[in-house]
């Protein structure tokens, strides 16, 4: 009997997909079952599970529809993310070398403790174990000796961090203190688990990144350098403990499974940096920093891309082509870097053309609004009664991405009051 399904619902598979889903299956033959339902054909069966996208992947647990999936979608994270579904809710530990066994973890473990097995305060818990278990692990005792092994003398929800991340700036046990109802509890695991710097990965970054984030990227493999990927992380520790209560948060992560997205957001190349870590800051409004100088040993370096940050010195980062460097037509090319002091300048009106070259309806509309830049801009000029002139641009959205975070339109005036 199979505790746990993972069911893919569609009328087809995307073609980067399809080979995912039955080699995870295979991988997890005899724990989890993987299931699809056509739903060309099982129509009802999709419609009375909510379906209206494909595919849709739902997770069902002993029969009933438990939760969506938002793990990855790549056969190994499929793996990884579905083996967490096999087994209990909340392990059950007996003595103190099972919470030992437990908590010595890649992972960070939250356990409670209390005094006997019919209590309201353990079922709460284990309701909310049954809610969180995609996201952490969970186990639980009836027996206080293992909270009085560690200084606590009553019931009690203990958060251990990952012991590959124990460091000397923080401790590796958190109490919960609050009465316990899922959602206190659900608050508390977020705001504890990370610690001052964790290790930020392509499973845990959208979890990271609803704050304001400062990164290092470098050669981190927890697997097997445990000591030689925690020397980077010490130094970022060391500065971040000096800006506390500032508003940002710190991570590190390991520079290869970030490559690509490192050279879109940021503009760094795998030869940047060599051995030494990227730093990078995103924040929740998506403004994006580089720290150009080199990561030194001292950690001086990352003292003085902070203080400039906290200070407003920096420049965002911003993908674009260079700025043009004569852009005298009646016809203004504005790229991303010249996007703000053009658009935003109080003194101009502004109609702006978001264009791609490989548009038809952008070419058929650029004859056009280059005559009408040639002909209304000098009246403009002449009938201008609020003294500010409107001057009509161009901007090309493939390079910047721009259009991804602007109206969806070809023309939009901006008009200064």
């Amino acid at each position: 009997l199979f505790g746990s399904f993972l069911v893919s619902f569609f009328p087809c598979f995307p073609p980067c997909f399809l080979p995912c889903f039955p080699t995870s299956a295979t991988r997890l033959k005899g724990n989890v079952r993987l299931a699809k339902v056509d739903c060309t054909t099982h129509s009802e069966t999709c419609g009375r599970f909510g379906v209206s996208g494909y595919p849709t992947l739902k997770i069902f647990r002993y029969g009933r529809d438990s939760a969506p999936y938002d793990g990855p979608r790549t056969a190994e994270g499929i793996y990884q993310y579905m083996k967490k579904q096999t087994g209990p809710d909340s392990v059950l530990l007996r003595t103190k070398e099972d919470l030992q066994a437990f908590v010595n973890n890649y992972d960070a473990s939250i356990v409670g403790v209390f005094s006997g097995a019919d209590g309201s305060r353990l079922a709460e818990f284990l309701n909310a174990a049954g809610l969180l278990r995609e996201q952490f692990r969970f186990a639980h005792s009836t027996d206080l000796q293992l909270a009085e092994d560690h200084g606590i003398h009553s019931e009690c929800v203990l958060l251990f961090r990952p012991p590959r991340l124990s460091n000397t700036f923080e401790d590796s046990l958190v109490v919960f203190k609050d009465y316990l109802t899922i959602g206190s509890l659900r608050r508390f695991i977020r705001d504890h688990i990370y610690g001052l710097c964790p290790h930020m990965t392509l499973e845990n970054r959208d979890r990271l990144r609803v704050r304001d984030l400062l990164t290092a990227y470098y050669d981190l493999d927890y697997h097997h350098n445990v000591r030689g990927s925690n020397y980077w992380r010490n130094r970022v520790m060391k500065v971040a403990s000096k800006y506390g209560g500032r508003g940002l948060t710190y991570s590190v992560a390991n520079k290869k499974d970030f490559l690509s997205e490192l050279e879109d957001d940021f503009g760094l190349g795998t030869s940047d940096g060599g051995e030494l870590p990227f730093v990078t800051i995103r924040t929740r409004l998506g403004h994006k920093y580089t720290m150009r100088e080199e990561f030194t040993r001292d950690g001086q370096s990352l003292e003085r891309f902070l203080d400039d940050y906290f200070a407003g010195r920096l420049k965002r980062y911003v993908k674009s082509e260079p700025v043009p460097e004569r852009n005298t037509a009646d016809v203004k090319m504005v790229v991303a870097e010249s996007f703000d002091d053009v658009v935003n300048d109080p003194d101009k009106d502004v109609l702006i053309q978001f264009y791609s070259p490989s548009c038809p309806h952008c070419k058929k509309l650029e004859p056009v609004y280059r005559e009408l830049a040639h002909t209304v801009t000098p009246l403009f000029s002449l009938y201008n009664i609020r003294k500010i002139k409107t001057i009509f641009i161009q901007i090309n959205c493939a390079p910047s991405k721009l259009l991804l975070a602007l109206p969806m339109r070809q023309l939009l005036l901006v008009v200064k009051r």
